[in-house]
């Protein structure tokens, strides 16, 4: 094993140890903003002035089959998102990757890190208590390794629309623009959520991605979300590729933590 990987390795044990010993303390005692994971909308909750969270892929998998190759891939997705002001944030994101590539006698292992994304999230105003929508502008540059980077320098610009019914169920509605390497593509997402109990809550979601061609992808799944401490959110989540061309699945096991 090369040393880069076993660096990387060492570092996401050293990661997964001490989020998992953040949650035997109760870091905060005001109430949690929403965090950004599980699921593919941004939540529409922006974090307070110098607060942070740390959201963690241990780890979010992939995998795809087309034409005879099977690809999985596993990636310990991480960001950082700090509070600027109580309605503007700022984050950055990264991942470590190994993937596994099999086709008819032969099989690949990669691993590495994948692009760095930079962005600014900001909550927009809103005169209701049951509605709330927010903005994210993100650059990400394709700085990763040879087989988990984008290629070139993507732009995006998402906002995500929430709405709740009652105290216990409450939707979203995002959508996202994405400019790379001379062309667009267009991301919907559309969930609904629901509140368990005090400390468990499920959602339900799909997705469709467009690009000049059409229809992309299409996803359908869903997940679950645990507070298990009063800062502290573990995460499980799937969604089911429903075209050709789309993942078989994305799924993930997170853990989210706010230091205020």
């Amino acid at each position: 094993m090369n040393s880069d990987k076993v660096a990387g390795m060492n570092w996401i044990a050293g990661a997964f140890v001490a989020l998992i010993g953040l949650c035997f303390f109760e870091l905060a005692q005001a109430d949690v903003p929403a965090f950004d994971r599980p699921g593919i909308a941004f939540s529409t909750g922006t974090l307070p002035a110098r607060s942070v969270t740390w959201e963690q892929g241990l780890p979010d998998f992939a995998r795809t089959s087309d034409g005879g190759t099977d690809s999985t891939l596993y990636a310990f997705d991480s960001t950082l998102r700090v509070g600027l002001t109580d309605s503007v944030e700022a984050q950055i994101a990264t991942s470590l990757n190994e993937s596994k590539t099999h086709s008819t006698g032969s099989t690949e292992h990669s691993d590495g890190r994948g692009d760095l994304s930079v962005a600014i999230k900001a909550g927009l105003p809103s005169s209701r208590s049951d509605f709330s929508w927010a903005t994210l502008a993100a650059v990400t540059y394709a700085n990763g390794g040879r087989a988990f980077t984008n290629g070139s320098t993507a732009y995006d610009l998402g906002v995500a629309l929430g709405y709740s019914f009652t105290d216990r169920v409450s939707s979203e509605l995002y959508m996202n623009a994405e400019h790379t390497d001379g062309s667009n593509a267009f991301d919907v997402s559309p969930n609904l959520n629901f509140a368990i109990s005090r400390t468990i809550a499920a959602f339900v979601e799909a997705a469709a991605s467009y690009s000049g061609h059409g229809l992309d992808q299409a996803l359908v799944g869903g997940g679950f979300t645990m507070m298990v401490t009063g800062a502290v959110q573990l995460d499980l989540s799937a969604d089911f590729g429903l075209t050709s061309s789309s993942p078989d699945v994305l799924a993930g096991f997170g853990i989210s933590v706010f230091f205020e």
